[in-house]
């Protein structure tokens, strides 16, 4: 018979399991971290040096993860590079790795720890999940070996991945995943020689997981919720924000809606980096967010998220993007139409100069319509109608389509595009629309002061992203982000090194 201690772990798990079971909803959580940062160095660190970085990251996380638990949370995701940061080489960030197996292999770190050789960082991980009850999904490094039977292997004989876990309630090692879109700056990591789809199945709906730059491919982004149909996303990231399109908060709520999945977004907190913006974002919106530039504090977020969204009777109807635009037969003219560059895209803006009006702008084969109202026309304010279509990045090119409604820093035109965070005009109403050629379309509006519009607008089945009544705060952009994934160029460094 095992000791009443050994069983108290799985009778728990037992109870939350049924627990989740009997509800058509389950509690999430994510946590925004403010890393602990190893000293910037070229040389590696010692192995107990680098063990106890980790553990000062891993004692907050903790924290967080208990806090979470006794609220009722079933799972929690905390951020990509979240227990020992980012400032490596390949060199000096192979103390930090470890071997991570295959999660057919049935293994409990916290009762097995050396079973696949030392994993202190998968022990602590998987006892915090197993103490808690709760699912733990955490961003560590895996390192493989490989010799030259391999033709890819590295020249130092191993494979480094960035990669995501996954531990259960029991403590188990559910989910591997090896991110497979890395950043220009990711140099100390491989790409996996082949994209992951990973998902797993709980009590409360069933999961894929994939990390920061991913979210932007087709692979494994859009796979693993058109084919195979995922209700949530757990997605550690350590995401830059830039203005006016590509914060954090604004763009995974959009995905969120614009796929319609749940996702759980638990970002890095560095003001230096840019880096803030967290949230629990649904097909109808963030049921929680949070932005925050000024402080150097981390965050925890919960929310009640339905277990199979898709099955919600407040689930949003399927959209045809293009109809409502590619119907209007007689578009407004361009109306002095001028180009201007969002950090290094040429954009199609027009300037918005009455109280209310419509307007068109093209580029290339996307035209976006605009029907809006003011409620008062400022002198010292500018909005433009923008429209781009093309490829966007410096090194690795993906194709955009995008309409946009945007506030200028100034009242000079050749700012328009330029970062902006506050605004002070509002709007009666507006209808943004677009002639998109994808379905992969992501909506979302931003007020000033970097702050997300949850039920304030609505996209109709014809593909029109409308006001309801207004905004109730001034509008820095409503924008409609289009993804021509067939059109992306070949990446140009997914090869080992």
């Amino acid at each position: 018979m095992l000791p009443s201690q050994a069983l108290l772990p799985a009778v728990v798990f037992a109870l939350t399991a049924l627990q989740a079971l009997a509800s058509d909803t389950f509690i999430a959580a994510v946590y925004e971290h403010a890393v602990i940062l190893p000293d910037p160095s070229e040389e590696p660190a010692s192995p107990n040096d680098a063990l106890a970085l980790m553990n000062k990251n891993m004692d907050v996380l903790e924290g967080a993860i208990k806090e979470a638990a006794q609220k009722g949370a079933h799972i929690i995701v905390t951020p990509e590079d979240g227990i020992y940061g980012w400032r490596f080489t390949r060199e000096s960030i192979y103390p930090y790795l470890e071997d991570i197996p295959d999660p057919v292999v049935n293994w409990i770190p916290c009762t097995d720890p050396s079973r696949f050789g030392p994993a202190p960082v998968q022990e602590r991980l998987s006892c915090m999940a197993r103490n808690n009850s709760i699912y733990v999904v955490a961003n560590i490094g895996d390192k493989k070996p490989c010799n030259s039977s391999d033709p890819k292997c590295p020249r130092d004989g191993r494979y480094q991945y960035n990669t995501d876990v996954v531990f259960d309630p029991q403590g188990k090692l559910v989910a591997r995943y090896h991110k497979y879109n890395l950043f220009r700056s990711e140099t100390q990591f491989n790409y996996p020689k082949e994209p992951e789809a990973v998902t797993f199945e709980t009590p409360f709906g069933k999961f894929g997981i994939f990390t920061c730059f991913d979210i932007l491919f087709y692979e494994p982004a859009v796979v693993l919720v058109t084919k195979m149909q995922v209700d949530t996303v757990l997605f550690p990231t350590a995401w830059m924000n830039f203005l006016p399109f590509l914060t954090a908060i604004e763009f995974h709520s959009a995905w969120a809606m614009g796929m319609g999945v749940n996702l759980l977004s638990a970002n890095t907190h560095n003001t230096s980096m840019a880096m803030t913006g967290s949230g629990l974002f649904t097909p109808e919106g963030p049921a929680a967010y949070h932005y925050d530039s000024a402080t150097e504090e981390g965050r925890l977020l919960l929310a009640e998220l339905s277990t199979h969204p898709r099955l919600s009777p407040t689930y949003p109807p399927a959209v045809n993007w293009s109809s409502y635009a590619t119907s209007i037969k007689t578009f407004p003219g361009e109306n002095n139409a001028f180009l201007g560059a969002v950090r290094k895209d040429m954009f199609t803006f027009s300037e918005l100069r009455h109280k209310d009006g419509s307007y068109t702008v093209c580029q290339g084969d996307l035209c976006c319509h605009l029907v809006y109202q003011m409620s008062n026309k400022r002198k010292d304010e500018v909005y433009v109608l923008g429209a781009f279509d093309g490829l966007h990045g410096s090194l690795i090119k993906y194709h955009w389509q995008i309409c946009t409604l945007l506030k200028c820093p100034s009242t000079n035109l050749s700012m328009c595009g330029e970062p902006v965070e506050m605004a002070q005009t509002k709007f009666e109403m507006f209808s943004l629309s677009g002639t998109f050629g994808t379905s992969y379309v992501f909506p979302e509006v931003l007020y000033s002061g970097v702050q997300l519009a949850p039920g304030e607008f609505e996209v109709l089945r014809d593909g029109r992203l409308k006001s309801k009544h207004g905004t109730s705060k001034p509008l820095i952009t409503a924008t409609l982000f289009g993804r021509l994934y067939e059109k992306d160029l070949p990446h140009p460094l997914r090869t080992s090194l």
